[in-house]
């Protein structure tokens, strides 16, 4: 994978888990459509065990992040040490 790939998903994975993390526990989540829309899920989606599995979605895309970042880091330094080996072909 490029590192132009790399840095494309990281981006998208701190924007997705900050959003998910954040959103919850904000005004924003209880005035959506589908909480106007069906009384329903009105119920579920103000519960506190629902906003923490959303922020917990939030924390496993931080998460993924960490590792493209390590990812990314480690295919650097291993171009960094292949460059520097003096019994290259």
């Amino acid at each position: 994978m490029s590192v132009l790939s790399r840095l494309v998903f990281m981006a998208y994975f701190v924007e997705a888990g900050l959003v998910l993390l954040v959103v919850p526990w904000s005004p924003l989540w209880e005035r959506n459509y589908f909480v106007q829309a069906w009384p329903a899920v009105a119920g579920v989606a103000h519960s506190s065990l629902c906003r923490g599995a959303v922020s917990g979605l939030g924390i496993v895309n931080l998460w993924a992040a960490m590792a493209e970042l390590s990812a990314l880091i480690g295919m650097r330094a291993a171009g960094v040490a292949r460059d520097s080996n003096p019994r290259r072909n």
